[in-house]
Parts: structure tokens; C-alpha cells; sequence
């Protein structure tokens, strides 16, 4: 019996498939795309709604594998089966193309269900994946993924910060996405109608950042041959962000502070004041009230910008939203880069490397070493290698003795496991996630190794 056209799955064939096999994946509930790889085909591919694919080396010259090559580099969506013989195995570039492009291999002739099973596990893999990615598809809020608990306390705080109009100051360390949350804050907000100015205070040049902030009149100074709107200016009726606020010159804080007392400005050369309505949201990586105390913040406009405060997490307190961004980096990379990678995913070490992984340039370092990995990989699943996470050789040389193998096996995970303890600032049940090992396993090798859980002692 036919199985209901719903319930039937569906597979291309890059070249011609013969009767037998036409036959067994008909009776095994697959409906079957055949297509000419010499042809057009690129427009057929993106539209089908196949996730797997087979594509025959059996026989095909040079000039043929750079076709199919090509062709599984721009879909890397789809999950492809290669059908080999033992003489195709033999030649380099078929070798070469199957672990870089391929899911799995048959062997014919061989058993007849083995392409039938092969598929399946494909399709299968490809649906756990669709599902995973699924799963955190409404992980994102205003543009920023995860749905851990420091990321869940944000953007409730955003969603409550951001209609009352009053100055935001954002705290964070560099890299975990400010600007990302000053952006949700605006669209969030009565202004969202309104302009969206940036501005990065530690980038303006130090002898034009009263006119980049404030504008200038003609004639202000050498080579003002026109009036200029400033940035803050053009964010009338809107919000200015001031990303790095404390890098911003005294002389350029007594000026903001007017912004804020009396929301007026004057532009360099005029002594007009105008009237402005704008909403400042500025962001720091320093501690501003170390650099009160030190003179280089002015106290009354620290205290003006810090009316309402909303820090956002490091990524290493983030849990397994590392994982969640880092496939949504790969995915975008692998959408806007399809014929440069021909990755699919992460191995399991290479999981394992960033959850462990501390993330000191936060959300954009772990952005870099994906696209870099995404690149440079050999093979189809990113290790821990390709992302520059490979644990580091122990210090002391280690031989072929068995003893001395032990002890720096027994060096190396007493390492990891400190390691991991001192990014998830010893929670048991967060280092236990992350190294992705059960709690007790965690507490068995705190143990094995005399690993106190006090944060004092480390």
C-alpha cells in the first residue's frame, strides 16, 4: 500500500537514477527529484523542499565533479548521500569531495537497502536539526537570542525601561551586544517613530568631537566653510546613543550635561541655544564610578545618565545560549557564504570547547572564531581545532610511558575542570551543563582531584 502523500519524504538525484533504484526508494515511501547537474538546475534545488540529496560518482570526469562540487557548495542546506564504486574511491577528488561535501557514502554494488538506509539517517539527522533550530526560533527578543535567565531578566527590564522617557545608562563588558540592547530599547519606546543616531565616543577625533556632537556654524573655525548639523542634533524627536561615554572629554561632558538639564544645545561658533527633544541612552565597559572618583567622569553627569541602569550579561553567564549563537552565526555565514564553506555544523569536542570556553571578547569574539572556523574547517563538522579551542599540550614533555600518559591526562582534566568551575563561577549544575557531564560526575572528579567548590580559595 501507498503511503499518504503527506507522510511521504523527499530526495534529489543529481544525475540518472536506474530502475532498481527508482524502484526501492519508491516502495520505501520517497518521492524522487532526478536532475541533470550538466543543466540549470540551481533555481530547481533552492525551491525544492527535499532535505537530502543523492548524487552519483561513479564514473564522472573532472570536469563533472567540479560541476557537482559546486553545486553541493551552494546548497549546503541539504544533507547528500553519495553513491560510489570501489574504482571512484581510488581517485583523490571523489575522496576529497565525499568528506567535504557528503553526509555518507554507499558503496555499489552492495546490499539494496543500504541507499535507503543511508537516506534515512540523513533525513533523520537533518530533521533533529531542523527541529533544534526551531525549538529557538522565538528564542529572540528585539534582536538579541537566548532564552537563559541573565538574557530573560534583560529584556524584561527592556520591555519596563523602555516606554518611560527618561536617560539609560547600559553596563557591560566590551563585545555583549549594547548597542543590540539600546536599539530594542528605541523600538520598544514612544520614539520608535524617531531616529536611531550612534555614537561612538572613544572613535571621534579629539579636536572635532564638540562639532561631530554639537555641530558648528560657518566660519567656527579653519575649514568650517558650512553649518553643520550635529549628531545629536539630527536625533531630535528620537534617541542618541553614546556607546563609550566614558571616553568622552570633560570639556564635551559639560556640554551634554546641558543636554540633559535643559535639553538644549549650542553649536560651536553660535550662541544661540536650541531646543531639542531627545533621549539619551549611553553604554560604558568602564567602571564610571572608579572614574568619578579619579576626576576623568563628572559626577553630576554620571548621575543624570544613570536614572535607570540595565547591564547585560557576559556570554560565559549565558549558559547554552553559546551554542544557540553560535549555530545562528554559522547559519547566517553558511546563507551569505554558501559556495565559501561547506560545514554543516559543530562536532561534539567543539561544543564542548566553547561552552567551557570563558568568552572574554564576549558575543563578537565567539562571532569571529565561528566565521573564521566556518572557513578554514576541513571537514563537515567544526572541531575544537578549527575555532582556536584546542586544549593546550601540557607543560611538561609527556612520553609513551604509561605513567607519565596518566599524569598528564589526569593534569589535563584536573585543568578543564577548574577551568569550567571558574567560568560558571562554581555552579556545580552550570559547569555540569557545559561540559555537558552530569552533576555528580562533576562532583566525582571535584573529588578525584581535590577540587574545593569555594570560590575563595581559587
Amino acid at each position: 500500500m501507498l503511503e499518504p502523500a503527506q507522510c511521504r519524504r523527499k530526495t534529489v538525484w543529481l544525475g540518472q537514477a536506474d530502475a532498481a533504484h527508482r524502484d526501492e526508494l519508491d516502495q520505501a515511501g520517497w518521492d524522487l527529484l532526478e536532475l541533470d547537474p550538466q543543466a540549470d538546475i540551481e533555481g530547481t534545488l533552492a525551491r525544492s523542499a527535499a532535505t537530502v540529496g543523492v548524487i552519483d560518482l561513479r564514473g564522472h570526469d573532472g570536469q563533472h565533479l567540479a560541476r557537482l562540487e559546486a553545486l553541493l557548495a551552494a546548497h549546503p542546506e541539504k544533507r547528500w548521500v553519495a553513491l560510489v564504486c570501489t574504482q571512484a574511491l581510488m581517485h583523490a577528488s571523489v575522496t576529497a569531495l565525499v568528506r567535504a561535501g557528503c553526509f555518507d557514502y554507499v558503496t555499489m554494488p552492495g546490499a539494496s537497502n543500504r541507499l535507503v538506509d543511508a537516506l534515512g539517517h540523513a533525513w533523520g539527522m537533518a530533521r533533529l536539526s531542523e527541529g533544534h533550530r526551531e525549538e529557538h526560533a522565538d528564542d529572540a527578543f528585539e534582536g538579541m537570542l537566548g532564552c537563559s535567565p541573565p538574557m530573560h531578566k534583560l529584556a524584561a527590564r527592556i520591555a519596563k525601561f523602555a516606554p518611560v522617557d527618561v536617560p539609560v545608562l547600559i553596563t557591560g563588558e566590551t563585545g555583549t551586544g549594547k548597542e543590540v540592547a539600546a536599539r530594542a530599547l528605541h523600538r520598544r519606546s514612544t520614539r520608535c517613530e524617531g531616529p536611531f543616531v550612534a555614537i561612538n565616543c572613544g572613535a571621534l577625533p579629539a579636536n572635532l568631537v564638540q562639532s561631530e556632537l554639537f555641530g558648528h556654524e560657518r566660519g567656527a573655525f579653519t575649514g568650517a566653510g558650512a553649518r553643520k548639523i550635529g549628531r545629536i542634533e539630527a536625533a531630535d524627536g528620537g534617541v542618541v546613543f553614546l556607546d563609550e561615554i566614558g571616553d568622552l572629554p570633560l570639556d564635551a561632558q559639560t556640554n551634554l550635561l546641558r543636554v540633559l538639564q535643559e535639553g538644549t544645545i549650542e553649536r560651536v561658533g553660535s550662541c544661540t541655544s536650541i531646543h531639542l527633544d531627545v533621549r539619551v541612552i549611553a553604554a560604558t565597559h568602564v567602571d564610571l564610578e572608579k572614574a568619578v572618583a579619579e576626576g576623568r567622569f563628572r559626577e553630576d553627569l554620571y548621575y543624570r545618565l544613570n536614572v535607570l541602569r540595565l547591564p547585560v550579561p557576559p556570554l560565559r553567564d549565558r549558559g547554552t545560549d553559546i551554542l544557540r549563537l553560535a549555530r545562528h552565526f554559522l547559519d547566517a555565514f553558511r546563507r551569505k557564504h554558501a559556495a565559501g564553506t561547506h560545514v554543516r555544523d559543530f562536532g561534539p569536542e567543539a561544543e564542548a570547547a566553547m561552552c567551557a570556553f570563558p568568552w572574554p571578547g564576549n558575543v563578537r569574539e565567539l562571532m569571529n572564531r565561528v566565521r573564521r572556523a566556518a572557513v578554514v574547517a576541513e571537514a563537515p563538522l567544526i572541531s575544537a581545532a578549527d575555532l582556536d579551542l584546542a586544549a593546550r599540550p601540557a607543560a611538561a614533555p609527556i612520553s609513551v610511558h604509561a605513567s607519565t600518559l596518566d599524569r598528564a591526562r589526569a593534569h589535563a582534566e584536573r585543568e578543564a575542570i577548574v577551568a569550567c568551575l571558574r567560568a560558571s563561577r562554581f555552579n556545580v549544575s552550570e559547569c555540569a551543563r557545559r561540559l555537558q557531564v552530569s552533576r555528580v560526575t562533576v562532583y566525582r572528579l571535584c573529588k578525584k582531584y581535590r577540587v574545593t567548590l569555594d570560590t575563595t580559595t581559587h
